[in-house]
């Protein structure tokens, strides 16, 4: 058993707890909208057009129509650089995130 064990991975904070969105847009507005990718400093202060989850636990962090925040892009590069897997994004290298077209 003792030669199966590895070692422990590196926890992350859950962001998923911790962000308290802002809802800009309707959910069906933002789905149905134009979008374009952006840098992810450029992605602050913009309205998500994708619902990011780390997994686990699976959680959203941000949702279709809600402002991404400096909080929830440094959080989510933070859980990725931790070696989390970052659901349903277009992009999951979170290099550019799909926001709503301005």
């Amino acid at each position: 058993l003792k030669s199966q064990q590895k070692s422990p991975r590196t926890t992350a904070t859950s962001l998923s707890w911790s962000v308290i969105p802002t809802v800009a847009i309707s959910m069906r507005d933002a789905y149905f909208a134009e979008t374009e990718m952006v840098s992810a400093e450029r992605a602050v202060g913009r309205i998500s057009a994708d619902l990011i989850a780390p997994y686990p636990p699976g959680v959203a962090v941000v949702a279709p129509g809600e402002v991404l925040t400096q909080l929830i892009v440094q959080g989510l590069a933070t859980t990725k650089a931790a070696g989390v897997r970052i659901a349903y994004a277009t992009d999951p290298t979170l290099a550019s995130y799909r926001v709503v077209k301005s």
